[in-house]
């Protein structure tokens, strides 16, 4: 205890299966991925605009003797790169602040609904990607969907604290539309798809515990039974994006092109490089990089 851990590989915290597919989908960068998901990630913060500017928010925080980065171009962010509780941030239980990867709130600028837009959120829990959209069109007419009532009332209970109203939250199977969706259209869905989250190992490092090479197979079945379900409930014109915390090529960039091969009215739309590098018909946002968590995005337009 008195001398510490000694310094690791981090690759050797991967399992084989996993590590060599990582590899093999990104062979110029695979080293930098294991590296950033063995490091301890900043604090993102994402003010609640509707409650207090970031200016404002910031000092506040310096007030507490907190210091926090402004992030360019992301209007609603702060950084901390030393992290500190949750019960340190003034107004935190007030709803003025919330936290979220940088990565995460990048969703709502690749989604971008129209005010009023009717918008669903497929997979919505814990909420804050809902708490994000609707902190910044209040008016937005928005379906917050999960598979699991518990994780549900997460949900309810984020918008709660942030003091957002007007969203109506539904416990049922993406894929049951008979179970929940009643037959109108949405203009907006976004689909932060169940994944592997090898994109957040560094948040949740037992995923190299407990995930298995099987899992990999039903997890991709599942994106694409959503992508398929979900797919007859956007209205022409509308835009569904496709989102996971994940760096596997499998469940990103080859589900959407796979998708896009057999789904005529669907039509890929570029995204610019604040979402990451080209990858496929979307975007890949690798662990570390611009201190965020790995992310994959797709914005996919109904002709």
């Amino acid at each position: 205890q008195r001398e510490g851990l000694p310094a690791g590989d981090p690759r050797a915290q991967w399992p084989d299966w996993l590590r060599a597919q990582v590899a093999a989908d990104w062979p110029d960068q695979h080293d930098a991925i294991f590296a950033a998901s063995a490091e301890p990630p900043p604090l993102w913060l994402r003010v609640n605009a509707r409650r207090v500017s970031r200016d404002e928010y910031a000092g506040r925080l310096r007030d507490a003797g907190i210091h926090a980065e402004p992030v360019e171009g992301m209007p609603d962010t702060l950084r901390l790169d030393t992290a500190v509780p949750v019960a340190l941030l003034p107004g935190f239980a007030d709803g003025l602040v919330s936290v979220q990867d940088g990565a995460a709130q990048r969703v709502a600028d690749a989604l971008a609904p129209a005010p009023g837009a009717r918008v669903l959120d497929a997979c919505a829990a814990p909420g804050g990607k809902a708490a994000h959209l609707l902190e910044r069109a209040p008016s937005l007419r928005l379906v917050a969907l999960d598979i699991d009532p518990r994780r549900l009332r997460q949900v309810a209970a984020t918008l709660g604290r942030l003091q957002l109203e007007g969203a109506s939250l539904h416990a049922a199977d993406g894929c049951d539309l008979d179970a929940w969706w009643e037959g109108t259209a949405f203009d907006a869905i976004l689909l932060d798809a169940p994944c592997s989250a090898t994109g957040i190992v560094r948040r949740q490092p037992d995923i190299l515990l407990h995930r298995r090479a099987s899992d990999l197979e039903q997890l991709v079945a599942t994106q694409s039974g959503l992508l398929d379900s979900l797919w007859r409930t956007l209205a022409p014109g509308g835009v569904l994006l496709y989102a996971t915390c994940s760096v596997l090529v499998e469940e990103n960039a080859a589900q959407v092109d796979r998708f896009l091969a057999r789904t005529p009215d669907a039509r890929a739309e570029p995204l610019d490089d604040r979402f990451g590098r080209v990858s496929g018909a979307g975007r890949q946002r690798l662990p570390g990089e611009a201190g965020m968590d790995g992310f994959f995005y797709a914005r996919l337009r109904k002709v």
